[in-house]
């Protein structure tokens, strides 16, 4: 009986450490999900030109079939954002996003600089039309807020806190005070 009792707390051992490890490999962003299962992508996002398939809302891209890209830098009122109200501005900065992609005709450069990808798992990256950036013109535009606090070039964060300046001065979108819809 002892013997059995020594394995049954060794294979317990064994079990608890799987998924301890598991759970650690998880919560480092290392276990990597298939996209659009719900999880993390699985691929990383390289720089270069995407077709944008979607418009998920002022500031997430839907690309080259499931990949979702968070725009850098900014942060645009809420849409879509499951239990959440439709925010004032929301709409047009979605209508904004639409745009600027129509122009460029669905087609944009995407780069990275800093970090790539966000807690949710969605891809972090700046969205460009030739020489025209879309997180900058959204912020000029007073339809996003600049987000300066994270890993990105001091360059880019000049752009985007010049930008914002600018809309808070004109009065735009989210600085005039109400939503026009």
């Amino acid at each position: 009986m002892g013997r059995y009792r020594r394995s049954y707390w060794r294979e317990l051992a064994a079990g608890i450490g799987v998924a301890l490890l598991a759970l650690l490999r998880w919560w480092s962003g290392d276990w990597l999900e298939v996209p659009g299962a719900g999880g993390r992508q699985s691929a990383g996002l390289s720089p270069g030109i995407y077709r944008v398939e979607r418009v998920v809302d002022g500031d997430t891209l839907l690309i080259d079939g499931r990949r979702r890209v968070r725009l850098q830098g900014v942060n645009s009122p809420e849409t879509v954002k499951p239990d959440f109200p439709v925010e004032p501005w929301g709409p047009e900065a979605s209508e904004f996003t639409k745009q600027f992609v129509q122009d460029a005709g669905g087609t944009m450069r995407f780069e990275i600089d800093g970090e790539s990808v966000d807690q949710h798992g969605r891809f972090l990256a700046f969205a460009w039309n030739g020489e025209r950036l879309l997180n900058e013109e959204l912020v000029r535009a007073g339809l996003a807020r600049a987000t300066l606090g994270y890993d990105f070039s001091p360059r880019k964060k000049e752009r985007l806190r010049k930008a914002q300046q600018e809309a808070k001065r004109a009065k735009r979108g989210i600085w005039a005070g109400r939503s026009s819809s």
